[in-house]
């Protein structure tokens, strides 16, 4: 039923037509419960805290993924082009133990969650993971205290930790057929007040300002090694995906002229723990990158294949200003 239902959702919260309809009055009580908890922490009768340092929160109010992790990583990447002092605290989503702990080179991924893991290895700078983020937070700072600036991944709708500037990340469903969940994909009613808006996809809904998704030139192994991609064209290959949208991983790869013998798509944050190839599967495989450190442990030879967000100059401009304007005040 969990399977069926993560399947037919996403199709029902495109439209509204009947079956969305029929979920209608549980939206309406949904969106209650969520208004008097944004009340209670307006009014300070449930409490939120501040980290210490600015905070910026790239998050979305859509269900499922819309691509925040790329985006968390080029943002990271541009802050510390800039000079900036970065860290990054999640919730670690699909992690094993509710903990507050640092994401290190050789920290199990299932300690920490596949996304903090790929930050971590991507960007290397501290990463955090707790089940309250501002506790990873003051943990993050507590640890390194020359951070100048924390970019939480996801957690529009962690009230619990006060931010500074708040990002919120669309794909090419954009608010869907716009009603609250069940019947639709809305976490809260769009649209709201955030500083920026960033769309991943190709076909952009409403207005905000477009981030361009690409595939790396080269391939990577689990020891460094690169690989172009381009030399993958013509190999009868295995590509599996254990992300949110793994067709658009697949879309991508054809893209690049590359036509796999088998394609494998798995759930969004698959763990690959007790998991092996089929039988027969051709070989090599491709995978995201996402899904190389948990694969990697099981299946060594797999190839990672980055995506590369690449960030609209208006949309870095913005977010710069918006910097200048608000982290220097709070640091001094």
């Amino acid at each position: 039923m969990r399977a069926w239902l993560a399947a037919r959702l996403p199709q029902v919260w495109l439209q509204r037509r009947w079956p969305a309809l029929l979920l209608w009055p549980l939206s309406l009580l949904y969106g209650a419960v969520a208004s008097l908890r944004r009340w209670l922490y307006r009014f300070g009768l449930l409490a939120s805290g501040s980290a210490g340092v600015p905070v910026i929160v790239v998050g979305n109010v859509v269900a499922g993924g819309s691509g925040k992790t790329p985006v968390v990583i080029a943002i990271v990447e541009h802050l510390k082009a800039a000079g900036w002092q970065v860290g990054v605290v999640s919730r670690g989503y699909g992690r094993v133990g509710e903990d507050c702990r640092e994401v290190l080179p050789d920290t199990p991924v299932r300690q920490v969650g596949d996304e903090p893991a790929l930050i971590r290895h991507t960007c290397r700078c501290p990463v955090f993971v707790a089940p309250k983020r501002l506790d990873a937070a003051r943990a993050l700072l507590a640890q390194h205290p020359g951070v100048q600036i924390i970019v939480c991944d996801d957690g529009l709708q962690h009230l619990a930790l006060e931010r500074d500037i708040e990002i919120c990340v669309f794909d090419d469903r954009g608010a869907g057929n716009g009603l609250l969940l069940p019947a639709g994909p809305l976490r809260e009613p769009w649209p709201r007040a955030v500083d920026l808006v960033l769309h991943t996809g190709e076909h952009p809904a409403f207005g905000g300002w477009r981030a361009r998704r690409g595939l790396a030139a080269d391939a990577l192994a689990q020891d460094g090694t690169r690989r172009p991609l381009q030399s993958f064209a013509g190999t009868p290959c295995t590509v599996l995906a254990g992300i949110a949208r793994p067709e658009a991983f697949f879309a991508m790869l054809h893209g690049a002229g590359i036509t796999p013998a088998r394609t494998i798509a798995l759930p969004d944050h698959f763990d690959f723990a007790s998991w092996q190839l089929p039988a027969g599967t051709p070989t090599p495989v491709l995978c995201t990158e996402k899904d190389a450190v948990k694969l990697w442990s099981t299946v060594p030879e797999a190839w990672a294949v980055p995506l590369q967000l690449v960030l609209d100059a208006g949309f870095t401009d913005a977010l710069d200003r918006l910097v200048a304007a608000r982290v220097p005040s709070r640091l001094s």
